[in-house]
């Protein structure tokens, strides 16, 4: 059994402590994603949830909240897929 499927627990506390954002709201859209989807994610996907954790707070609001696009479109796309998440 490969490794690289496996998220270490270490690896989940430090991308929690990465998805508290301040706000109640963006808090739990990247926690609804990192419990439900993260675990069975592909590499790529991981690396681009990741890459979407460095992005400022202000930026990630008006990307969730319909007020803007990323001009990236992996990124871009890991937002619909965390807006697809169901309550």
């Amino acid at each position: 059994m490969g490794t690289q499927s496996l998220t270490s627990s270490e690896e989940l506390r430090r991308l929690r402590w990465q998805c508290r954002r301040g706000t109640r709201e963006l808090d739990a859209l990247l926690l609804r994603y990192l419990d439900r989807l993260y675990p069975t994610a592909s590499q790529a996907q991981r690396a681009v949830f990741e890459r979407l954790l460095s992005v400022q707070d202000p930026q990630l609001a008006d990307w969730f909240y319909g007020r803007a696009k990323s001009p990236d479109a992996e990124l871009q796309a890991m937002v619909d897929s965390i807006l697809d998440v169901p309550v």
